[in-house]
């Protein structure tokens, strides 16, 4: 009996695609970890100041150097807005 090779191409092509796309998954967290915890080490949150330096570095993929400023060097985080009517920087 011959097996189909179409469907089992496929099958094979599925898993190499979802097996690379979780290894990205945990770099991008392992890069946003470590840049965080740079640049929330002097808050007075941490927690807080972690939280949406994470959610900001996975939207942007960057986050800028040092703990305050130079949020020049990734225009994405600096532009980033809370959706209240303040409108004040989302990211720390």
């Amino acid at each position: 009996m011959k097996l189909p090779t179409a469907p089992i191409l496929a099958l094979v092509v599925c898993l190499l695609v979802f097996s690379s796309v979780e290894g990205v998954v945990e770099v991008d967290s392992a890069f946003c970890a470590t840049k965080c915890k740079a640049r929330c080490a002097k808050a007075s949150a941490k927690d807080r100041c972690l939280f949406y330096c994470g959610v900001c570095c996975r939207d942007c993929s960057c986050v800028p150097s040092g703990t305050y400023g130079n949020k020049d060097e990734c225009p994405c985080y600096r532009d980033k807005l809370t959706s209240d009517q303040k409108r004040k920087p989302k990211c720390p």
